[in-house]
């Protein structure tokens, strides 16, 4: 989608801005072809584009717009690259390990150790602890990242409007009140982009009022 619709969730794309106005949001080549659209008609519009999971997105606007969707980072689509493990054995015949990433990993003897007396050996007990360590952190790093993610955006689209820094506190205080006061002055499209992408920081305040309500 290039275009702004009712039905589309614009905190979960990307998202393009001419100043202080949301122009378009979806995956990242129909944004840069509206990106480039718009400069056509406008050359003076100043356009951001942001990535909803890290933040402003450095796109080369220059040439045709076929230039400009050739130049595009492709790490979406991008495969997972495989590798072994230096003097690793040949791989024997049989159903390949899909997915599997050798990388390398720095651990005390002692810590070797304990991996090795692991029912199923190091590997099987490393992605062991990392998917316990993601159960258990799973909230704290949503919050993290919402946090994150909306002070990236609003860094860059909101550091010179009314209340910056006291909308910055609220994020990373998770004060929801606060963080929607501070920003009901801010132009709408600007406004209601940090919204969303901050909202996850505030859920599980939210969830527990519901409950103690």
């Amino acid at each position: 989608m290039n275009q702004k619709s009712a039905t589309a969730n614009p905190a979960s794309g990307f998202v393009a801005f001419d100043g202080d106005r949301c122009i378009a949001f979806g995956d990242l080549r129909s944004v840069a072809r509206t990106a480039k659209e718009v400069l056509g008609r406008r050359a003076q519009s100043t356009i951001l584009v942001f990535d909803p999971n890290s933040g402003p997105v450095d796109l080369d606007f220059r040439g045709s717009l076929e230039d400009v969707l050739a130049r595009l980072p492709d790490t979406a689509n991008a495969p997972l690259a495989i590798s072994e493990p230096a003097g690793a054995p040949p791989r024997g015949p049989g159903r390949p390990k899909l997915g599997v990433v050798a990388r390398e990993v720095t651990l005390l003897p002692r810590h070797w150790e304990w991996l090795a007396r692991q029912p199923g050996g190091t590997s099987v007990a490393l992605r062991r602890l990392v998917d316990e360590a993601r159960r258990t952190s799973k909230d704290k790093d949503r919050i993290r990242h919402a946090q994150e993610t909306a002070y990236r955006f609003i860094a860059a689209m909101a550091g010179n409007k009314p209340h910056y820094e006291e909308v910055a506190r609220a994020l990373f205080a998770r004060d929801a009140g606060r963080f929607e006061a501070w920003t009901k002055d801010w132009p709408a499209d600007v406004r209601d982009h940090a919204r969303r992408l901050a909202a996850a920081a505030f859920e599980q305040d939210a969830s527990q009022t519901s409950v103690a309500s």
